[in-house]
């Protein structure tokens, strides 16, 4: 099955996890020059091998704590508007190279201002870069802004008002991402719900370290439209049944599930069970350098690891187009895009090709 020519559908992707080991090593050393405080802390790291070690978690990553630290050394250079807007049109040029036809990119303004940059100044730095990702590799992109589970309500309502005025110019939604094992989504009614008032799409970081009831509270509290993750939702059976019903789309990522424990092993991974359960799952990378992976291989895990057939695989990327956070205009576009690209990969897998 060729994956690689397959066209495909990114939902779930963080910038910050998917930055090019290499530009990271390139801006490490304009900031020593700078002396920047943030940068200065990496000055042992004297090779792009050391780098990309910094930045990528093991093949047996020990923790979700351990997961987590290897968005310390991209964060750190990623605090002005050039920096940015140049990571996030690589990131746009690394999905187009993988036949990826729409990403939707997702950061936390909060965690760009350390070196006094506004968050509505990086998301705007962002939303350049992607804007030329597009027009020079012809993928459509979106902008989630991430409000972050260990802040206070206010802080992630500010975050909101700060971006507001991006609404309709490429930024398509709030997320609520972080610790929800340590800080329930209840906490956070006030920003999401402003967020929608804005006419902001809303998703929740959900089921993943937590258990089904955070998926609930997703659903019910907060108004999540999608849930990242939701590995942990067949621990209750009823909400199993009203997700596949309501048609919630799941933003999963097998890779990053594991590698976090959030599941034990990708044999075990829910994937099949929720397409056959009736779920509107999708296929996604979450981090790309710190999984080291890329959504070809998280498809080809799947494949291999979980069993999935062309159809399953097939119906996975008319999920995440579906889905997509487009004006119903570009959805349509995209959806008759795919009909015809899949139509002629399809064809080719018929026609013997592997």
């Amino acid at each position: 099955m060729d994956l690689a020519a397959m066209p495909k559908i990114e939902l779930h992707l963080h910038l910050d996890g998917s930055v090019r080991p290499a530009t990271v090593w390139e801006l490490l050393q304009e900031g020593r020059r700078r002396e920047a405080a943030a940068v200065a802390r990496y000055a042992a790291l004297d090779s792009l091998e050391a780098v990309t070690a910094a930045m990528q978690v093991p093949d047996d990553c020990p923790s979700l704590a351990d997961y987590l630290t290897r968005f310390d050394l991209p964060l750190a250079v990623m605090q002005d508007e050039e920096a940015l807007e140049r990571i996030a049109y690589e990131l746009v040029a690394d999905v187009a190279a993988e036949n990826v036809v729409h990403a939707e990119v997702r950061f936390a303004p909060v965690l760009h201002t350390a070196e006094g940059l506004s968050m509505r100044a990086a998301s705007e730095a962002v939303l350049r870069g992607l804007a030329r990702g597009q027009r020079e590799f012809g993928v459509t992109t979106g902008l989630i802004a991430c409000c972050m589970r260990h802040l206070p309500a206010q802080d992630n309502t500010a975050m909101v008002r700060a971006v507001e005025p991006l609404l309709g110019a490429g930024l398509v939604a709030i997320d609520l991402a972080g610790d929800e094992a340590r800080f329930p989504g209840v906490l956070h009614r006030e920003p999401l719900q402003l967020a929608r008032e804005m006419g902001f799409h809303v998703i929740v970081h959900a089921g993943e370290a937590s258990g089904a009831e955070e998926v609930r509270t997703a659903l019910d509290v907060l108004g999540a439209e999608r849930i990242g993750h939701g590995v942990r939702l067949e621990e209750d059976p009823d909400l199993l049944r009203e997700v596949a019903e309501r048609g919630i789309a799941l933003e999963m990522c097998p890779t990053s599930n594991v590698q976090t424990k959030a599941v034990g092993s990708l044999e075990t991974h829910p994937l099949r069970r929720y397409l056959e359960a009736g779920i509107t799952a999708t296929v996604n990378t979450d981090n790309r350098t710190v999984s080291n992976t890329t959504l070809t291989a998280e498809y080809r895990r799947v494949v291999d690891g979980l069993g999935l057939g062309p159809e399953q695989v097939q119906r996975t990327v008319y999920n995440a187009a579906a889905n997509a956070f487009l004006p119903p205009a570009e959805k349509q576009a995209l959806l008759d895009r795919l009909e015809r690209e899949l139509g002629r990969w399809q064809a080719e897998l018929g026609g013997g090709r592997r």
